[in-house]
């Protein structure tokens, strides 16, 4: 098509949701779950873990900053879904889309560095247990959550400029239910070789980059464990690092599955599952996962909740009083 005929989109519409309106309730009622649970329990963490002195440890540093990420993620996706479900309008902005979308990937980058970042301080911690207070220090652990959330936000910057920059004459239909960065690619009338090789190169190496760093460093945590003198010993080392490769499976799993292009028929329907599993279902099995099982968590979380009763039962009783 010749430059000058360009009509450049000013929206898209979001087709990646069920036309019945049963199906529609359904997904509406399970997202409001899945997005209330997810918020409660991440919060909780959050909460806990800054005002409980016993989780001021360098873990729950960095599990508070994971649950404030993963809250993130889901609130970037999620609201937007309410809304096309509650008013039935598929629309979103060419301006909105670009943000979500660059958001999106922003925050899943940081994902990935601050998961390589919790595998080394894991790493540390039971590898080289004399060495972790003294590299792990509160200064260190900021200076390395930091540069995650920079290192995410400049990582997906320049496929963000390149692909707000494409020409999008029509279609406008985003098979998806976000704006995600492979549906827009097909969109575009423009040349996306560039953008596809960048975004490629890009997201081949900080998945693969802080994979290979999790692996090697929970490879060497597992041969530490199984080295270790007692079952007890082995047993608490074992149940931190399940807790952990967990979430690390799930988040990579899917992460990769995305970029392993099958069909055209079915990378559309696994891709949108896999996007699922990635933006929404992790974030709710976060604060289960990584925390709410641990005895310290649920400890300060019994505490928490005695406190709160406790509280309610007195200014009960004064309200009484005064009556």
């Amino acid at each position: 098509m010749n430059p000058e005929n360009w009509t450049q989109v000013r929206s898209f519409v979001l087709l990646g949701f069920p036309s019945s309106h049963l199906l529609q309730f359904l997904v509406f009622l399970g997202l409001m779950t899945t997005y209330t649970v997810t918020a409660i329990g991440n919060l909780l963490i959050i909460v806990l873990s800054w005002i409980d002195r016993r989780l001021h440890t360098q873990m729950y540093f960095f599990l508070r900053n994971l649950s404030f990420l993963e809250l993130l993620l889901v609130t970037v996706v999620v609201p937007k879904m309410f809304v096309v479900i509650l008013t039935r309008d598929h629309t979103i902005s060419f301006v909105s889309c670009i943000i979500q979308s660059y958001l999106y990937f922003f925050l899943g980058t940081t994902d990935f560095f601050l998961l390589a970042v919790m595998s080394l301080d894991r790493y540390l911690a039971i590898c080289r247990p004399l060495h972790c207070e003294t590299l792990m220090r509160g200064h260190v652990c900021s200076q390395l959550v930091l540069a995650s959330w920079l290192a995410g936000f400049l990582w997906v910057l320049c496929p963000t400029v390149l692909m707000a920059s494409l020409p999008f004459c029509g279609p406008n239909g985003i098979d998806h239910f976000f704006c995600d960065s492979w549906p827009l690619l097909r969109l575009s009338c423009g040349d996306t070789h560039l953008l596809e090789m960048v975004t490629f190169m890009l997201s081949t190496s900080v998945s693969l980059g802080s994979l290979t760093l999790t692996s090697v460093s929970y490879a060497c945590i597992l041969a530490t464990v199984l080295g270790a003198p007692t079952a007890v010993e082995r047993r608490k080392a074992l149940s931190t690092c399940t807790s952990h490769l967990t979430v690390v499976v799930i988040i990579y799993g899917s992460s990769i599955f995305l970029y392993v292009r099958m069909s055209e028929a079915q990378s559309k329907l696994l891709g949108k599952g896999a996007s699922v599993l990635s933006c929404i279902i992790t974030p709710l099995l976060n604060p289960f996962i990584f925390t709410l099982r641990n005895d310290k968590a649920q400890q300060a979380l019994r505490d928490a909740l005695g406190w709160l009763r406790l509280t309610a039962v007195m200014k009960l009783r004064v309200t009484s009083q005064r009556k």
